[in-house]
């Protein structure tokens, strides 16, 4: 990929500029957001992981996850975003829940007195 200098750029008309500045900032101000919202759902999968491991729980529910794919599906469809990418990304985070589950309960059993 090569990339040019900003003499190399062609001219672009100032208000073009500044219409991709504010969609950017707007992409950018979402961005942010999705990473706090990812923060907060895996502070409660990791007290849904501590739970099942102090109940002796397996790490992954697969009639949960096939119900929350399905309704994943349903929100993307409804918000005109590609089912297939929403189903994408949530089983990329269960697989990270799942993972952290499996190392908390891990960690449970390897406590003395657990």
């Amino acid at each position: 990929m090569t990339t040019s200098t900003p003499e190399q750029q062609p001219a672009v008309d100032p208000a073009v500029r500044a219409e991709l500045g504010r969609l950017r900032d707007s992409i950018d101000n979402i961005d942010a957001a999705v990473v706090h919202m990812l923060a907060e759902r895996f502070k409660c999968t990791q007290q849904v992981g501590h739970l099942k491991a102090q109940h002796a729980l397996p790490p992954a529910d697969p009639a949960r996850e096939a119900r929350q794919i399905e309704r994943l599906r349903q929100l993307a469809e409804n918000a005109k975003l590609d089912p297939a990418f929403a189903e994408k990304f949530l089983n990329f985070i269960i697989s990270e829940v799942i993972r952290h589950h499996e190392q908390i309960a891990e960690a449970t059993s390897s406590t003395p007195g657990a």
